[in-house]
C-alpha cells in the first residue's frame, strides 16, 4: 500500500496514477483560477487608465477653455513641469523649451520680476499662499495679464520638497472688467454732472424709472413723477397735441428709432418752463420688449434769450428801415438842391450836367460807405470814422483821376473814433464836399497834396462825449478874399454850413499857404 502525502496543501493519495491525475486537476483549476482574477484586474486596470485619459483630456480641453495652465515644481531636484495649455500662454513649443525657474522667470514682465520672486519665497516660508496676478511677455513678444495660484508640499521637518498649482490668462478677462470700469465711471461721471432728466418708458410709454435734477426742473420729487406714471400728464395744454404726436410716432416706429422735440411743461408751482427732449427706441433684447430713454434739458433761458435776440433784430431792421428812408429823402433833397442851380438859367451845358451828376454820385457815396461800414463791423449803431474816411478818400481820388493833375493825399486820423450815424452821415458829406471842391478848384499846377486829419480834442468822461477837431487842407491856390462862408453861393459849401450846424459844431476858413477848414464838434463815444 502507498503512503498519504499532504504537500503545498494538496493531498497526495499513494502513488497510484488516480492520485497523480487528481493533483493535476486541483493544478489546473487553481491556475484557470489564478488566470481569471488576472484577466479581471487587467480589464479594471484598462478601464482605470482609460478613464485616467480620459479624465486628462477633460482636464486639457477644460485648461484649454478656461485658458488655464497648470505646474508642478520639485524644489529638490528643480524639475518643473507644465501643462500643454502652459505653454500655450507663453507662446512655446513643447518640443523646444525645457521649463525651469530661471527661463520661467525670463518671461515674466520686467516691472513684475521682484515682485513674483517675492511672492514665491514668502509661500515657500509658509508666511502667506501664492495668490496673485502679473504680467507677462509672451514668445511672440505680447503682454498678458495672468493670475497664478500654487500651493507648498512640506516634508515632515516642515521643509518645502514640492511647489503645484495654476495659472490663467485673465488678459480679456481684465480688458472687459477695466471697460465696465471704464464705464461705470463715464455713467457715474455723467450723471454728476447732467444737469437734466433721463427717465425710461416701457412699451405702453409708462415711466419705469426717472433720475436726475427732477425736483429743480419740474418742481416734483422723483418719487411724485413716477406716480403719475406717464410724462405728458405734465406737459403744457397748448402743447399737447405736438407731444402726443410724437408719442404716436415712436410707438409705431420700428427700432431702432431716435428724435428731438422742444415744448412746455407745467411745474408743480404752475410755473411753465420750455424743454428738449430727446428720445430713442431701443429694441428688447432676448423676445423682451421694446423700451424708450429720454434725456430732458431745461431750455427755458434760452428760448427767452432767443426770444430777446429776435425782438432786437426786429428792432433793427425797423431801425434800419428808418435810417435807409430817412437817407434817401437826404438823397432826394440834395439832388432838389442840385436841379434848382439850373432853375435860374436859360442854358446848360453838358459838362455841368455831367458834373452836377458827379456831385451827387460822390454824395450818395459818402452815404452808402457808412453803410457798409455799419455792416462790416459789430453793429449798427457806430462806425469806425476813421475807417470810413479813409475809403471815402480814396473814392474821391479814383473819381477825379481822369484828369491830367498828380493830387497826392495825407490823412493824420484818431484811432477808435466811433460815431453814431447821426454825426457820421453829416460829416461824411462834408468831407465829401470839401475834399471835391480841392481837387477839382484849388491846383492851378500839376501837383497838389491834399490833408485830412481828425484828432480828439477833450473828453468830458460826464457826459460821454469828446471834443473832436475835423480839418480839410490843401496846399492851392486858396479861396479868394471876397468870399464869406455865410453867404457862399456855391451849393457844396452851403451843404458845408448846414451840416456843421446839424452836429452842433463850429468851422473856420484860414487861407494861408492854401485853403484850410477846421471844423469842431462834441461827439458820444463808444462806452
Amino acid at each position: 500500500m502507498g503512503k498519504n502525502i499532504r504537500s503545498s496543501g494538496i493531498e497526495i493519495i499513494g502513488d497510484t496514477p488516480w492520485g497523480a491525475r487528481l493533483c493535476q486537476f486541483e493544478l489546473k483549476e487553481s491556475y484557470d483560477h489564478l488566470e481569471e482574477l488576472v484577466q479581471e484586474r487587467t480589464v479594471q486596470l484598462e478601464k482605470a487608465y482609460k478613464r485616467l485619459k480620459e479624465s486628462e483630456i477633460d482636464l486639457s480641453e477644460a485648461q484649454k477653455m478656461a485658458h488655464i495652465g497648470s505646474w508642478k515644481w520639485d524644489i529638490v531636484t528643480g524639475e518643473l513641469y507644465w501643462s500643454d495649455e502652459l505653454y500655450l500662454i507663453f507662446g512655446l513649443d513643447p518640443q523646444e523649451f525645457r521649463p525651469a525657474y530661471n527661463s520661467f522667470f525670463n518671461y515674466i514682465h520686467p516691472g513684475d520680476r521682484d515682485f513674483v520672486d517675492n511672492a514665491i519665497k514668502k509661500a515657500l516660508n509658509g508666511e502667506q499662499l501664492y495668490d496673485n496676478d502679473h504680467r507677462i511677455i509672451s514668445a511672440d513678444g505680447e503682454e498678458r495679464i495672468v493670475h497664478s495660484h500654487g500651493e507648498v508640499i512640506f516634508d515632515e521637518k516642515n521643509t518645502p520638497v514640492r511647489m503645484r498649482g495654476t495659472l490663467q490668462d485673465i488678459t480679456e478677462r481684465t480688458k472687459i472688467e477695466d471697460s465696465l470700469l471704464l464705464s461705470e465711471e463715464r455713467y457715474r461721471s455723467f450723471i454728476q454732472n447732467f444737469t437734466g432728466i433721463a427717465f425710461q418708458q416701457d412699451e405702453d410709454l409708462n415711466l419705469e424709472f426717472v433720475k436726475g435734477n427732477v425736483e429743480e426742473i419740474t418742481g416734483y420729487s422723483e418719487e411724485e413723477l413716477m406716480s403719475k406714471k406717464r410724462w405728458r400728464k405734465i406737459v403744457e395744454k397748448q402743447d399737447l397735441p405736438l407731444f402726443l404726436k410724437k408719442e404716436r410716432e415712436i410707438k409705431n416706429a420700428r427700432s431702432p428709432y431716435s428724435g428731438k422735440l422742444s415744448y412746455r411743461i407745467r411745474c408743480k408751482d404752475g410755473k411753465i418752463k420750455w424743454v428738449h427732449e430727446v428720445y430713442q427706441k431701443i429694441p428688447g433684447k432676448n423676445g423682451r420688449p421694446d423700451n424708450h430713454q429720454s434725456t430732458i434739458t431745461d431750455v427755458t433761458e434760452r428760448i427767452k434769450a432767443k426770444e430777446t435776440l429776435v425782438k432786437i433784430e426786429d428792432a433793427r431792421k425797423k431801425e434800419i428801415h428808418h435810417r435807409i428812408k430817412n437817407n434817401l429823402q437826404v438823397i432826394s433833397s440834395l439832388l432838389d438842391l442840385q436841379a434848382e442851380t439850373f432853375n435860374h438859367r436859360e442854358t446848360v451845358t453838358a459838362p455841368e450836367i455831367l458834373e452836377a451828376f458827379r456831385e451827387s454820385q460822390n454824395r450818395v457815396i459818402s452815404m452808402s460807405l457808412i453803410h457798409e461800414e455799419l455792416y462790416r463791423g459789430e453793429g449798427t449803431d457806430t462806425l469806425n470814422f476813421s475807417v470810413y474816411l479813409r475809403k471815402l478818400a480814396e473814392k474821391l481820388l479814383q473819381t477825379y483821376s481822369l484828369s491830367n493833375k498828380n493830387i497826392s493825399l495825407f490823412m493824420n486820423l484818431e484811432e477808435n473814433a466811433f460815431f453814431n450815424m447821426d454825426v457820421a452821415v453829416p460829416l461824411g458829406i462834408i468831407v465829401n464836399e470839401l475834399v471835391s471842391n480841392s481837387i477839382k478848384h484849388a491846383f492851378t499846377e500839376q501837383n497838389g497834396e491834399v490833408q485830412i486829419q481828425l484828432f480828439r480834442e477833450e473828453q468830458n468822461n460826464e457826459i460821454h462825449k469828446s471834443l473832436f477837431s475835423l480839418t480839410i487842407s490843401d496846399n492851392g491856390k486858396g479861396i479868394s478874399e471876397n468870399i464869406e462862408l455865410g453867404s457862399v453861393k456855391s451849393l457844396g459849401l452851403q451843404l458845408v454850413n448846414t451840416l456843421v450846424d446839424q452836429v452842433d459844431g463850429e468851422i473856420e476858413l484860414e487861407r494861408a499857404g492854401g485853403t484850410k477848414f477846421r471844423i469842431t464838434f462834441w461827439a458820444a463815444e463808444r462806452s
